[in-house]
This record gives C-alpha cells, structure tokens and sequence, in this order.
C-alpha cells in the first residue's frame, strides 16, 4: 500500500531542516586584495586631487599651493598647505602610523564625532587615491619640537616606511609630493585642474574663505581657482526646502537653452554628480531642459564610498527626491512662460524674415504685376499706361522701385516718418561696390510694348550706392531695343514677335564691375488684372497669427479686415515644419505666397494661380535667412 506524502516532504527523502539561531560577522578575508580594491576604485584622478585639497581644507588650511612640474625627468604633482598638518599623537608627532594602519577607519569621522565641524572627510580611503595620479607618495607635517616627519608609500605595494628630519624653517602645514604620474596624466594642465576644482569645490572654498593657487611650472603658468561663478538670471523664489532629514540648499540660474547648462548635485559644498540628470530618476523634465545653471546642496545624502561621484539610493534619497517635487513643479512653470517667451520671439523675427524677403522678391518681379502694399515707388501711371508722376502726366524716368523703402505696414522695425531728417551715422553710408541687380529681374511685357529696368547697386552689407557709380546696358539676347547704353535706368521696346529676351547691366566703381540680368518674356496678349486685383497696395505686408484647428484640413486664411494671414498650428503640416526653424521658416512663407496670390489675383483660374505662386515662392525664398 502506497504511503501517503506528507506536506513539505518528497519520496524517500527527509524533510530539510533550517538551521535556526547561526549567526556571523563578516571579516575582510584577504586585506590586501581589499586595499587594492579600494585604492583603485576611483576612476578619476582629478577627482582624487579634489580629495587632497580637500584634506587640506579640513586641517583649516588658509592656502593651499598646487604645483606642477618636473624634476630629474620625473614629472610630479605637489600639494602643499598652511594648515593644522596631520593630529599628532602622544609625543606630539604627526599620527602616521593611525593613518596607514586604519585604512577605512576615517580619522576626521572620530573628530566630528567629537564635536569638531566643518570637516567633510568620513571613509579613510582618499589618501589612496594617489594610485590613481602617481607611483610613489610622499606625505610631509611637522611635529611639535619642529622635526619633519614623512610618511612614504608606493603603487601596488603594501608596505609603508616613516622618517624624521630636521630642517632650517619649519613649516606647520602638510606637504604631499606624488612622483613619476602615471603615463596617461603627464599631459595634465593647470588649466585643467584650475576648471575642475572650480566646480567641484566651489561652496566649499567659497565657505573656508581658502586661496588655492595653482604653479604649472611646465606652462610657465600661475593660476588661482575661484568658485566657479553661473550666468543667467538668478531665481529668488527657488529657495531651501526643509525635510526631516536636514535642509537642501537650491542655487539656480535661468539661461537661453542650451545642453551644457546643468544642476550639480552636492554634498555640503562638495560636487557629487556633475548634472543631476545623470541620476536615473532625475532624467526629466525640468532637470534635462537645458534651461538651468546652478546646484542642488543635500547634507544628509550618503555618497558611494569607492568613487565618492555617486549617492546612495537608500531612505535619505527617497526624502530628497520627495522635497524637490515642489521645486520641480515651480520650474515646469518657468519653462512655459520662458517656451512663450521664445515662441513669441521667434514669431517676430519669423515674420521679419519672411517680411523681408517678400520685399526683396518684389523688387525683382513685374511691378504691374506685383506692385501690392506699396512696396514699389508709389508712382501713379497715366492714362497711357506709361509710368508717371502724382499728377498723372508721363515721366520719361519711369517708376522708380524704392527697392530700400520700409513702407511694409506692420514690420516691427519700420521707421518713423521723422527718420528720413536724421543725420546718417558713419556705419549707414555704403562701402564699395560688391553686387548689382536689375529690377524687375523677371517680367511678362506685351509685343511692341515699353518697360522700365533700373539697375540698382550695393555694397557687402547690401546697402545702395547712389553716387559714384556708372551703369552699361547691352541687349545680350533675342529682339528689342533699348532707350540708352547708360545710366541707371533705361526702357526697353518690345519687338514685335513674342520671343525671350535678356538685358544685362554692368555696373563700375573704379576697378570694381558687378553684372545683373534680366528676363524679358515678349507675349502677344497679358492676362488683364481683374476688378478689385490690387486692393491690398499701401496697406502694408500682412503679419500672422495662430489658430490651433486640429481637426480641421486648411493650412492658413487671409483676414483682409485685420490684413493677417491665420495659421493652423494644429495642422500636422505646420507640427511637422515647427519641429526645425529653418523648414519653419519656408513653411510660413509659402502659406504667406499662397494667401497673397489668392488675395491679389481674384478671378484667376487654378493653373494661373499655381504659377503665379510658384514664380512669388521662388523669388521669396532665395532671400529668406
């Protein structure tokens, strides 16, 4: 008869029993494999330079000298200070031999526990940086009757040695002397440790009121590092927030977006982590904005003992991150009203831009045909079609393009009426020649019929020469006559077949020549402008504004009552161009070419309009920036 199983035991097996009541404590089985665990756990040898300056800022050093230089081949790296020097033991010499032997068990950790304050240092392991800077180390303080005592240790060796010497002037400080460093860091500079300690130290020579000077010997250099100070507006209303645990202490700078500004997290007055985004729960918004300069000060976080560039992720962080919750919040607030700052900014230097290169576009283009808003000269035409004066009689000039007018209405920089009596400054007057171009550059003109060209200069800034300058005209391609072979402005007779023809002007200043072309498209008939074509001239070129219309499929509207062409920025077209300025940019100029082409040429059919807004994009386009 089968037995049953009983619970908690298998077949032909014994139930397993737990041993209850064995304890243990740990030990260190193989000490120097822990010493060399420890000595080369920081990966950092500025970082271990930081702790030696930090040693001397704990023995309330009020100087402290960084030297570096070379001597008998050897390049070295030497600390030297004016502060209380190691503890001294009974007899009143330096207590090296605690030193060495307790090697995890932090003297200064004992003083503050005395009471003692402002002393940072708690592990007992940052004199083993030097693994990582050098070969040997040489640790140098004084004793009470005035003899030098020098504690030695070498790389990857576990033996000490301890002198004595007497010397003619006793200094009372400490003096640690690391020689060869190690291949990789003979290429250190002052300015290099100069730049870390800045940052890493900061409060903490800002609190010590410690010089810390810095010989480069090998550059020739003397250097003093000073609390690294942060740009940008400070937040006063971002102040210390209280926990349970102890005060954090908030020092933060807004700044233009930019990857390189950061929070650093600190432990009082020490750097721990470079950017506070680094910290997994920490990589977001408002730490990764790139908005932010400044530090994050938590005196009750527990570091990484090996590298000391690290917390612990124990109750204390928990409580930190939970108090910088608020603080997160007030940020996330900053930020918007500092992303709306920009939009709104970008908006108007969009809508300059764009602005801008219609009024660039315009001079190049058929001013019957283009002549919107006033940007041309203004001059009315007589009956006979021909270009002429306020008072309607012909003019043998012709419309002039006022190619540097700023008529174009709501431009945020156009000029007031009173600007025109200001006397030029020095930089307003223009350079020498650079470039030329013939306004219009492209136009249609009717069999037989006449058209005016001026041939407009300008220096490196494109500002026009108007004196100076002299002005050749050649017909280069095709039929036509021209009125003269100089001057500034010519007109030009259409042959009596349709053809293409081409003008070229050549402009000279001296030695200086500059050539400009134009397009003539000779046709038997024009498409005739309909009734209200052109209504929009002198009111200015339109500005824009938003409308978010998600679920909706148009692009943009002109208001005429308002002259505004409105923008769907719930559109995924405009989603998609807003994710890059510069596509932005060209987006909103060719909504701006649709919308004036509809507004300036009613009645036209769809191919008509097409064309018409091809030809404006091109011309816009090439001067946007």
């Amino acid at each position: 008869m089968a037995s049953q199983d009983r619970p908690g035991t298998s077949h032909g097996r014994r139930p397993i029993r737990r041993a209850r009541g064995t304890t243990g404590k740990l030990r260190i089985g193989d000490d120097w494999n822990a010493i060399t665990i420890i000595a080369l756990s920081q990966n950092n040898p500025l970082k271990a330079i930081a702790e030696f300056v930090e040693n001397s800022i704990d023995a309330r050093a009020r100087s402290v000298t960084i030297i570096r230089g070379k001597e008998r081949g050897e390049p070295y790296l030497k600390i030297v200070d004016d502060g209380e020097g190691i503890p001294r033991d009974e007899s009143g010499a330096p207590d090296f031999r605690y030193v060495a032997t307790h090697i995890g068990a932090s003297l200064k950790k004992r003083l503050k526990e005395q009471g003692m304050q402002g002393i940072q240092g708690e592990f007992g392991i940052g004199l083993l940086s030097f693994w990582t800077v050098g070969e040997r180390m040489a640790l140098s303080s004084a004793s009470v009757d005035g003899r030098t005592h020098v504690m030695e240790m070498r790389r990857n060796e576990p033996g000490y040695t301890l002198s004595s010497r007497r010397v003619l002037f006793t200094h009372q400080g400490t003096e640690l002397l690391i020689r060869p460093l190690l291949p990789g860091l003979r290429q250190l500079s002052g300015e290099k440790i100069q730049s870390y300690l800045a940052s890493e130290l900061r409060d903490r020579i800002r609190m010590a009121g410690v010089r810390i000077r810095i010989l480069d010997r090998g550059a020739r250099k003397d250097l003093e590092v000073q609390p690294r100070q942060f740009s940008g507006r400070l937040l006063h209303e971002i102040g210390p927030v209280t926990t349970s645990r102890g005060e954090i202490y908030l020092e933060v700078y807004l700044n233009a977006q930019d990857p390189a500004n950061q929070l650093s997290l600190y432990r009082r007055g020490s750097r721990v982590v470079p950017s506070l985004s680094d910290l997994e729960t920490f990589a977001v918004e408002p730490w990764t904005s790139g908005y932010f300069q400044g530090l994050v000060d938590a005196p009750f976080l527990q570091l990484t003992p090996g590298t000391r560039t690290g917390v612990v992720l124990d109750d204390d962080f928990q409580v930190f991150r939970e108090a910088l919750a608020p603080v997160e919040s007030s940020l996330m607030d900053v930020i918007a009203l500092e992303r709306q700052a920009e939009e709104e900014q970008a908006s108007r230097d969009i809508l300059k831009a764009v602005q801008k290169a219609f009024r660039e576009a315009f001079l190049s283009l058929p001013p019957d045909e283009y002549d919107w808003f006033g940007l041309h000269s203004g001059l009315k035409r007589s009956a006979s079609g021909k270009p002429g004066t306020a008072d309607g009689t012909e003019s043998s000039e012709g419309a002039l393009p006022a190619d540097e007018a700023d008529t174009a209405g709501p431009d945020p920089e156009a000029s007031g009426p009173d600007d025109a009596a200001k006397v030029r400054d020095f930089f307003e007057f223009p350079g020498p020649l650079y470039s030329a171009f013939v306004s219009p550059a492209s136009t249609v003109v009717r069999a037989k019929s006449e058209a005016s060209f001026r041939c407009v200069a300008r220096d490196r800034s494109r500002r026009v020469i108007d004196e100076g300058v002299q002005v050749a005209w050649r017909v280069a391609e095709g039929e036509g006559r021209i009125s003269a072979d100089t001057g500034e402005i010519i007109t030009f007779t259409a042959p009596e077949e349709p053809g293409l023809c081409i003008l070229e002007a050549t402009a000279t200043q001296g030695d200086l020549t500059a050539s400009a072309r134009a397009v003539v498209t000779v046709s038997e008939t024009l498409i005739e402008h309909e009734p209200g074509a052109g209504e929009n001239r002198g009111r200015g070129l339109p500005g824009y504004t938003f409308q978010r219309v998600a679920g909706e499929l148009w692009r943009s509207r002109f208001d005429e009552k308002n002259n505004l062409v409105v923008i769907n920025n719930g559109h995924r077209d405009y989603r998609y161009a807003a994710q890059k300025h510069a596509r932005k940019l060209r987006y909103i100029c060719r909504l701006f070419s649709k919308e004036l082409v509809l507004a300036n040429f009613p009645g036209f059919g769809s191919s008509d309009l097409l064309e018409r807004m091809i030809e404006l994009s091109m011309y816009t386009e090439e001067h946007l920036k």
